[in-house]
Parts: C-alpha cells; sequence; structure tokens
C-alpha cells in the first residue's frame, strides 16, 4: 500500500514539474516571435531609410565608384571560372539524355535558355551573397567595433549615406553586370563541353544558342538580377551596421548576411518567376 501511494504521489510530482515548465517553454517561443517581427521591423526603417538617404543630396560619387570596383571588378575572376565551369558540366551532363531522343542539335538552345532565364542569375546572386555579403557584413561590424561609424559622425560626416548608400547601390548596381558577364562565360563553357565529344563550329553552335533566345527572356532575368543585388546589399549592410556585440559580432554578421541574403535570392527569385509567368503566359 505504502509503495503505491508513494509511486502516485512521484507521478504528480512529475506531472506538475512539466506543467511548470508549460509557461517557460512558451514564454520562449514568444521570445522568439517576439525577436523575429521586431527585426523585421528594424530592416522595414533600415531599408526606408536608405530610400531617403539615396535621393537626398549630396552624393557620395567616389565613394560609389570605389565600392563598385571592390564588388564588381574583383569579383569578375570567380564569377567568370563558376561560369565557364557550369556551362561546361551542364552540357556534359545534358548531352547523354538529349541523345537518347536524338535532339542533340537542340542542346545549344537548351543550355542558352536555363544559363539566361534561371541558372545564371541565381548563382551568381549566390555567389555575391557568398563573397560580397559576408565582405560588407564582416567590414561594418568592424568599423562598428571600432567606433569608425561613431567617428564619422562626429567629424560631420553622415555615415549612413557614405557606408550604407553607396554598398547597397554597388551591389544593385554590379550583380545585373557580373550576370551577363556569367552568362557569356557559360555559353563558352558549354561550347567547349559540346566539342568534347564532337566538332561544332562556334558559328553553327552560338547561331543555334541564340536562335532560341528572345527579349522575354533577357529582360527579366536582368530585372531580377537588380532585386537580388538590392536585398543582399540591405541585408548585409543592416546585419554589419547593426552590429553590437564586439569582436563576436563581427563573425555574426558575416555569417548571418551569407545565409539571410541567400535565402532572400531564393525567394525573391520564385515572387520574379511568379510575375513573369503571369505577363508572359
Amino acid at each position: 500500500m505504502n509503495s503505491t501511494v508513494t509511486q502516485l504521489s512521484a507521478k504528480i510530482n512529475k506531472a506538475k514539474d512539466a506543467l511548470g515548465k508549460l509557461p517557460s517553454k512558451m514564454e520562449n517561443q514568444y521570445n522568439v516571435f517576439q525577436i523575429f517581427f521586431v527585426n523585421v521591423a528594424n530592416f522595414s526603417i533600415f531599408t526606408g531609410r536608405f530610400f531617403k538617404e539615396m535621393i537626398k543630396p549630396p552624393y557620395e560619387f567616389n565613394e560609389l565608384m570605389k565600392q563598385s570596383y571592390l564588388i564588381g571588378y574583383k569579383s569578375l575572376s570567380l564569377v567568370g571560372i563558376t561560369g565557364f565551369i557550369m556551362g561546361l558540366v551542364l552540357t556534359i551532363q545534358s548531352r547523354p539524355t538529349l541523345a537518347e531522343f536524338g535532339a542533340e542539335s537542340w542542346l545549344p538552345a537548351m543550355i542558352s535558355v536555363s544559363i539566361v532565364r534561371e541558372i545564371g542569375p541565381v548563382i551568381t546572386a549566390l555567389i555575391c551573397a557568398g563573397k560580397v555579403g559576408s565582405g560588407i557584413g564582416a567590414e561594418l561590424a568592424s568599423m562598428k567595433v571600432t567606433e569608425q561609424i561613431d567617428a564619422m559622425e562626429v567629424s560631420g560626416t553622415n555615415p549612413f549615406k557614405y557606408v550604407i548608400v553607396t554598398r547597397v547601390l554597388s551591389t544593385t548596381l554590379m550583380l545585373p553586370v557580373l550576370t551577363v558577364f556569367n552568362d557569356v562565360i557559360s555559353m563558352f563553357g558549354s561550347f567547349a563541353g559540346v566539342n568534347i565529344k564532337g566538332d561544332v563550329s562556334f558559328h553553327l553552335y552560338f547561331a543555334q544558342a541564340f536562335a532560341q533566345l528572345s527579349f522575354t527572356d533577357v529582360i527579366p532575368s536582368i530585372i531580377k538580377t537588380i532585386f537580388f543585388g538590392l536585398a543582399i546589399g540591405l541585408i548585409a549592410c543592416y546585419k554589419g551596421y547593426n552590429s553590437n556585440k564586439g569582436t563576436e559580432g563581427v563573425g555574426e554578421a558575416a555569417n548571418s548576411s551569407v545565409v539571410l541574403a541567400s535565402l532572400m535570392v531564393f525567394i525573391v527569385d520564385i515572387v520574379a518567376v511568379q510575375i513573369t509567368s503571369l505577363f508572359i503566359n
């Protein structure tokens, strides 16, 4: 009898402990949602301030040119190598499948449409999210830690216009240029892939590749890269500018910039594809 009472009391105590933990779990979930919505609100305010400062003079053209050089020109080698390998591999992988249906002659057109419409813009944006996004996030976080941004405010310089606006505009302007460069290099990689097991002339290959391309393929893909660049620049600058955990925040800002910018690239791409399909189809 005593053992039964002891077991019942132990079960009651466990149930009380479990019920006692429920409020703390619910409180933790509430805090997570609260932090998320606070970050969304702060990012919206940050974005609104960017557009306000972008329009208002004076304009930092020299810093804009410098950041465009660092973001655009310094990324050409990485984008070019990736594009060439992408076109080469895509051609080698696609050729056997088309050969089964006797449609090898469609290979240049298929590769060109695939690269220009989707693969080229997305891969270029992901490269920039990794290289440029992490660089901007870490740079601004280190400037925040070393109080360089505070020093700009004391000296009378608008740090938001000088640091944020120039970098966001540079990513927005340079990503379409890098995408076009990536598409061209990918076509040359595809041409090399076609000639590994065949003999197609340069003129014939590019005539077949461009025959199936139209402005409805090129223009939407270029337009969406503008939004890719805007999203990458805003997220990286927001994470770096609002870093406040000392040296630990530098690595956190770089890491979160890459993760969120890459995720935002896919979200923007989904929206862009849906909007494009509405107008084209």
